[in-house]
């Protein structure tokens, strides 16, 4: 994919061909830079990791430092999944279907790319499939 330089005042408009060059130059460099911003904040915390083994004596201590350490640990995983969909949404943008819902085929609001550029779905496929996972969920029996 070609790169254009872009304005750093420049925002996607319904005015413009959807994706154009212009337009995916845009939510690369956004997804590029949320991709940064996410390795370096991961670097941090697995260095904080790596860094606290201090052995706690008293049991309250030791307690709130290993609550510390697993929602640590959780906010990692959470940011290595964000990492994988942030990779699969830059390889969309090289392979031309960034922007287009998964299922309908249609294209994705800008709106909705603005506030959350890893989208694959549309806001109507997004709230189907909410709504069947919702369904399922309450036909499951409780244990």
């Amino acid at each position: 994919m070609n790169t254009l330089p872009l304005d750093k005042n420049y925002r996607p408009s319904e005015d413009e061909e959807f994706m154009n060059p212009r337009q995916l130059a845009y939510f690369k460099k956004k997804l590029e830079d949320w991709r940064d911003s996410l390795l370096q904040n991961s670097t941090e915390a697995l260095n904080h990791l790596s860094e606290d083994k201090n052995v706690d004596i008293d049991l309250n201590d030791r307690a709130s430092s290993e609550t510390d350490r697993a929602i640590e640990l959780r906010t990692h995983d959470r940011a290595r999944k964000l990492l994988a969909k942030i990779n699969n949404a830059l390889q969309k943008i090289e392979d031309g279907s960034y922007g287009y819902c998964e299922v309908t085929g249609e294209p994705i609001s800008l709106k909705r790319l603005e506030a959350r550029p890893i989208a694959t779905l549309s806001i109507e496929a997004q709230e189907q499939h909410e709504r069947k996972e919702r369904v399922y969920r309450d036909d499951q029996p409780i244990d």
